[in-house]
């Protein structure tokens, strides 16, 4: 949930910071479309945990499946209302967001291809929610929507080989979208209005942290390696919302985004995060 809302932090950066009001709203529609999204996710996969992980709270019988659909349908309808309260384009955003991660929950998730990029798409439509403070930020900057898309298709596509490795084909185009997103990221930094060192320093370390890891995974494309990059992959993203933070409001937003790293990074010591 920290990395989510580091993606609203970060839209609304590039939305000039504008409508402040706006901000608590879409911060806590992402934590409900978030939390939306994990509930469904087990209550769709109940029957295939009933097989590999009996202990989940549905198979164990601690949460009745229908108890849970319904509190996952609740938690989505409470991040499109409380969007909604935000802009009617926001709840808009919200609403597709939704429907995205049903039909990744339900569908998309067993799909090889198009299941990657139906991740990337919620990811990068999180980060256009936290543009629609400021509605007309959208139709000029939606763009920006593909850096956390490609990064996470890159992700959710290495995620696959967790359990029994990955081809290596698979994890090179991974790698590459991982570059790409980089330098995408680094091009920013440098036209961006605001130019900060910090921007700078911070797709330094964002570089630091995933190229080595997703390197390694390609040339052992084992279990371990694939579950190790991917996780730093994932806790990662919230560097690339920082330099998007950064570039559009500077070094000191840029660093208080990073503040969700710290956050992320403890709830990974509880939470499994792949």
């Amino acid at each position: 949930m920290a990395t989510a809302a580091a993606d609203i932090l970060a839209g609304y950066a590039v939305a000039g910071l504008g409508n402040g009001k706006a901000l608590p709203w879409l911060l806590i529609a992402t934590i409900c479309l978030y939390g939306g999204g994990v509930v469904l996710n087990d209550y769709f996969d109940r029957d295939l945990d009933a097989v590999e992980r009996p202990e989940r709270p549905i198979p164990s019988g601690r949460v009745q499946p229908l108890a849970a659909a319904r509190f996952g349908f609740v938690l989505l309808a409470a991040g499109i209302t409380a969007a909604s309260l935000a802009t009617s384009s926001s709840g808009a955003v919200a609403a597709i967001i939704a429907l995205f991660v049903l039909i990744y929950d339900q569908w998309g998730k067993n799909q090889a291809v198009l299941g990657p990029v139906n991740m990337g798409v919620c990811r990068g439509l999180n980060l256009i929610l936290g543009m629609s403070a400021v509605p007309a930020t959208i139709n000029s900057r939606w763009y920006l929507g593909l850096l956390p898309l490609i990064y996470i298709c890159g992700v959710t596509a290495l995620s696959r080989g967790e359990v029994h490795g990955g081809s290596r084909t698979t994890v090179l185009f991974s790698l590459l979208c991982v570059l790409s997103v980089l330098a995408g990221a680094l091009i920013l930094t440098l036209t961006s209005g605001h130019q900060s060192l910090a921007g700078g320093g911070i797709l330094l370390v964002l570089g630091w942290r995933i190229v080595p890891p997703f390197w390694r995974a390609y040339k052992d494309s084992q279990p371990a390696a694939i579950r190790n990059a991917v996780k730093i992959g994932v806790l990662s993203l919230v560097f690339l919302d920082a330099v998007i933070g950064a570039a559009y409001a500077g070094s000191l937003y840029g660093l208080l985004v990073l503040i969700a790293a710290l956050l992320a990074g403890r709830l990974a010591r509880v939470f499994a995060v792949t």
